[in-house]
């Protein structure tokens, strides 16, 4: 930039200054302290909302999964999905003795079920129920997220 033209922006400047001043319309300069952040204060903590549980329990099935615990060598049930059937995902239920590293625990009623890490996103907010029937006694999972089940009722989809 030249002499000439940055005097002539500064004069520019000048006069825009005095202008806003006529106005009073000056720019505030902040002249508050601001108080110093005492390092002994806590900061609030958060409010915790309930989650959606993983999965419920029906009362036939709290009853059932408790006579399945009275055992004379009680073990943990894990509820999990493989890739089998017709359309896609199978439940699986097995014994283990304890929980896994990524294992979720759920307790109703005095009944813990573990949930396997792999089938979290494909279980959550389902109903577990046992139903006793002439022709079979089963647990049944009403899966509010399958978008579809095949014809024998073994597998679905989500």
């Amino acid at each position: 930039m030249s002499a000439p033209s940055l005097q002539n922006s500064l004069s520019k400047l000048n006069t825009l200054s005095s202008q806003l001043k006529e106005a009073s319309i000056a720019p505030k300069v902040v002249t508050e302290a601001v108080a110093p952040v005492d390092a002994t204060q806590k900061k609030a903590r958060r409010t915790l909302r309930p989650r959606k549980a993983l999965i419920t329990l029906t009362p036939n099935a709290v009853t059932h999964l408790a006579a399945l615990y009275n055992q004379p060598e009680p073990k943990l049930i894990r509820i999990g999905v493989n890739n089998r059937g017709c359309s896609g995902l199978t439940y699986n239920l097995s014994y283990v003795d304890k929980p896994g590293k990524f294992d979720e625990m759920i307790e109703q009623d005095g009944v813990r079920v573990l949930i396997d890490s792999k089938a979290l996103f494909s279980i959550v907010g389902s109903e577990m129920d046992w139903i006793d029937d002439k022709l079979a006694s089963k647990f049944v999972f009403k899966n509010p997220n399958s978008k579809g089940t095949c014809g024998c009722g073994e597998s679905f989809m989500v």
